[in-house]
């Protein structure tokens, strides 16, 4: 029992529910001073102590004692103002070190269908190029919509990790093969829409292909054109240029508001990304504007500037794409449109097969104990 893996643990367990550490050491019964010497890798705590802390965070003993495995092949590029980064690789590290371990007990590895050699070279490839390769090797025609990408994600090797960080400042980050991915991690906050969240695991699945030599967990910074090539890989991914043009051509009937939010349906897609392909042949703001002018006169609201730019040209589409807000997302997805659910299959196949335990299982899926409960009640079949 380390004191800087307990410290560690407590620290992103903390974040990760959104507690003080004040509010922690008066659930666990313990004084603010000894709680922030824990926290700070000060003490250990004595084994009381680590169950009433265990219990205050909902979570098992085995989840505060064990070190957490150090990633090192991330890239995870966000905005300077997030505070969270370690929480958040901590938590990412936890997450797939429970996967990888149930995959083994299980005995069910998912094969990565696109792994480098899956290409003559994936770096080769210009974005749209290598968008519509990986949707061959994955199984899709040229006219399909990625109709679960969760789930098609997973079934060919790659692990899709939820997160709920509470952040604009981050939406995703991917993990490659060394450190026990490929893995994908998705900030699923309440406040980003669902489309956002598509479109930065296809994003994501855009570095994993086009810049897998580029994968340091010390590199912070954004790169614009590492950014931009895997925005135009996820446009092309989840939109492919052929049938994109023709569902906009049959489109052409209706008002231009219409169109948009008919072609995103389609495409389970933001808003802005289809306002983004037409800007590829009709460039500069006046689309933007168009579209803002329709949507408030048909609406009687105006989308607020932060949500959406006026003037968004090519060269400024970069891994913040705006859509931050649920409530700026016209016609908005449900989170039933982004549910990743292998994870949850292998604990049951665990559960049920005796090889883990429910508490086990609460802990793998960050659930509480009456949580896990529930969910095991209500397994069906």
């Amino acid at each position: 029992m380390g004191t800087e893996a307990i410290a560690t643990n407590l620290r992103r367990l903390r974040a990760a529910k959104g507690l003080t550490q004040d509010q922690v050491a008066t659930s666990a019964g313990i004084s603010k001073v000894a709680y922030r010497n824990l926290e700070g890798g000060k003490s250990l705590p004595r084994v009381d102590t680590l169950h009433q802390l265990a219990k205050a965070l909902e979570v098992g003993i085995q989840e505060l004692v064990t070190p957490t495995p150090e990633l090192r092949r991330v890239r995870f590029r966000s905005f300077r103002r997030l505070n969270t980064r370690e929480q958040i690789l901590q938590a990412v590290s936890r997450r797939l070190a429970d996967f990888n371990e149930l995959e083994q007990l299980l005995g069910e590895h998912a094969p990565y269908t696109l792994a480098k050699s899956a290409a003559p070279r994936w770096t080769s490839l210009a974005p749209p190029e290598a968008a519509a390769h990986a949707r061959k090797l994955l199984g899709l025609n040229a006219k399909e919509p990625v109709r679960d990408i969760c789930g098609l994600l997973e079934a060919n090797g790659i692990k899709v990790l939820p997160l709920k960080v509470a952040s604009d400042a981050f939406f995703g980050l991917s993990v490659g093969e060394e450190d026990g991915g490929p893995a994908i991690a998705v900030n699923t906050w309440d406040r980003i829409s669902v489309e956002r969240w598509i479109f930065t695991a296809a994003h994501e699945l855009g570095h994993l292909l086009l810049h897998f030599e580029d994968y340091d967990v010390g590199q912070r910074d954004e790169e614009k054109e590492q950014e931009k090539e895997a925005n135009v890989f996820a446009s092309f991914f989840l939109m492919p240029q052929g049938v994109f043009e023709q569902e906009w051509a049959e489109t052409q009937g209706l008002a231009f508001v219409d169109r948009v939010l008919k072609v995103k349906r389609i495409f389970r897609v933001s808003y802005r990304t289809v306002l983004y392909r037409l800007t590829e042949r009709m460039p500069g703001p006046e689309l933007w504007r168009r579209f803002q002018l329709d949507y408030k006169q048909r609406t009687g609201r105006t989308l607020l500037k932060d949500e959406e730019p006026g003037a968004m040209a090519a060269d400024a589409f970069r891994a913040s794409f705006p859509e931050h807000s649920r409530a700026g997302e016209p016609e908005d997805l449900s989170p039933l449109d982004f549910v990743e659910d292998r994870l949850f299959r292998l604990v049951r196949s665990a559960v049920d097969a005796a090889e883990i335990s429910l508490a086990r299982g609460a802990e793998i899926l960050g659930y509480s104990l009456v949580e896990m409960r529930q969910l095991a009640a209500s397994w069906v079949g």
